[in-house]
């Protein structure tokens, strides 16, 4: 079965939570794309692609980014041109403060718009592709183990 809709492993994103559902899909079936195309791929593949996903900026960072540059820009306008530019950096506080409170503002729109996923998102991806690579092969085969052991020990009671 494949998944194109992550709602159920994404829960309790307030960014997602407030991205309209045909946002969240295109990002989804992206993400399903990008597991399909590496699932024919070697562990090497597989592997560099973990490593992208790792350094992957989310939505968070380029908020923060973007933050940054705009209080500098503004403050520095503010200071040589004119008391107005203060007003930029002010909006960028505002909205800064909108997105830790509610999950969004309007730079979040826009970036969704333009496939900026979240940390959750790329986790979703990274995880599906350590599967593939079978990184928890060895879990399923302790729990089994493990599962072995206490039959073990429930039927040596028996005796």
């Amino acid at each position: 079965m494949m998944m194109n809709d992550y709602s159920e492993l994404i829960r309790g994103d307030r960014v997602r939570a407030n991205t309209p559902p045909e946002i969240n899909q295109t990002i989804d079936t992206e993400i399903a794309a990008s597991v399909r195309f590496y699932a024919s791929k070697t562990d090497y593949e597989v592997s560099k692609r973990i490593i992208e996903l790792d350094s992957e900026w989310d939505i968070e960072r380029y908020l923060e980014a973007n933050a940054a540059i705009l209080t500098v820009i503004g403050s520095a306008m503010g200071l040589k041109k004119g008391r107005i530019w203060f007003i930029l950096p002010l909006t960028v506080a505002i909205f800064l403060l909108q997105h830790a409170v509610q999950g969004w503002c309007p730079p979040v729109s826009v970036f969704r718009r333009l496939g900026i996923r979240t940390r959750r998102e790329i986790e979703v991806e990274k995880y599906a592709l350590k599967a593939l690579r079978g990184d928890f092969d060895d879990v399923s085969d302790q729990e089994s183990t493990v599962s072995r052991a206490k039959e073990a020990v429930t039927d040596s009671r028996s005796v």
